[in-house]
């Protein structure tokens, strides 16, 4: 056979190589949807204070169904949405929880820095080759954090795991004061009963112009255990009524991120949350009355 034919042969090989590698990734992320009775665990498990007076975080152990709903999917790109099924039959009631955008090879990142800034980095493409970047949002589909990493096949096992800056999560920042950053490492696991959300968190106190100081670390286990889809029924019908007003939020928080520079965030604006004002809106209500309720929450430049 002839070099040039080997060469390309062998060229071929790896793009559909690189082709089906993407696909059972795309798989794996998607594995994660669905219904899932999901056990939440915390624990604090060194601490780092000089304060004799310091008190740990108590141990958290909660309970919920969860339904991820699959919202779009590309060649190279997947979106999950979480909504916490409370109750059942007609007594459910939904709430809206967070969301998971997966991206391959992105190479644009709003790293959280501290106190609700977020910092615009590029990577080059080298640097993220093969990776999949996970972008984690609010409930009212601001920022919370991403990371970039792998998924890996090794040993019977299947997972992915970053580490990245991170705010404090909402069971922290109603009850503490004392930290204003997570470094959080995340692995995803895909499992048999359906996935594992293992975490590795450090508690950060981070002031302008100083080294960053651990005050604590904390181990979290998400246990996601399938159940039959029924039972999350309440949710993919709200999910179906809820839908288009939930895309044209996230149609304006996609201006505000293609600006490509750093952001800051107003915690409250007129007393309120971000959240309180967008989960109380028609809707039904206009893309022009959407973007109004969230641009006074982004602070400007100027």
């Amino acid at each position: 056979m002839k070099p040039y034919l080997l060469f390309t042969l062998l060229i071929s090989k790896l793009f559909f190589f690189g082709q089906d590698k993407i696909n059972v990734d795309k798989e794996s992320i998607k594995s994660m949807c669905g219904c899932f009775d999901v056990g939440f665990h915390f624990a604090e498990t060194f601490s780092y204070s000089n304060d004799t007076n310091y008190i740990p975080s108590d141990e958290k152990h909660v309970g919920a169904t969860e339904w991820a709903q699959l919202v779009e999917e590309t060649d190279s790109s997947v979106v999950i949405q979480h909504l916490l099924v409370i109750g059942s039959g007609e007594n459910s009631m939904i709430i809206k929880h967070w969301r998971q955008d997966w991206i391959y090879q992105n190479t644009e990142f709003y790293i959280y820095d501290h106190d609700n800034k977020w910092s615009f980095q590029k990577s080059s493409k080298d640097e993220v080759e093969g990776q999949w970047t996970q972008k984690v949002f609010q409930v009212d589909d601001s920022p919370r954090y991403e990371g970039s990493g792998s998924w890996v096949y090794v040993d019977g096992k299947k997972y992915w795991e970053s580490t990245t800056d991170a705010p404090l999560p909402r069971r922290e920042y109603t009850t503490r004061s004392d930290y204003n950053l997570t470094i959080r490492t995340s692995r995803h696991e895909i499992v048999e009963s359906g996935w594992i959300h293992d975490q590795d968190n450090k508690k950060i106190v981070r002031d302008n112009g100083k080294e960053d100081f651990v005050l604590a670390e904390e181990k979290g286990m998400n246990i996601y255990k399938r159940v039959e889809d029924s039972k999350c029924q309440a949710a993919k019908d709200w999910w179906t009524e809820n839908s288009e007003y939930w895309q044209s939020v996230r149609n304006v928080w996609t201006d505000i991120y293609l600006r490509n520079e750093d952001l800051e965030l107003n915690n409250k604006f007129e007393g309120k949350k971000l959240y309180s004002v967008l989960f109380s809106m028609d809707i039904k209500s206009s893309n022009k009355k959407i973007k109004k309720a969230i641009m006074p929450y982004v602070k400007s430049k100027s």
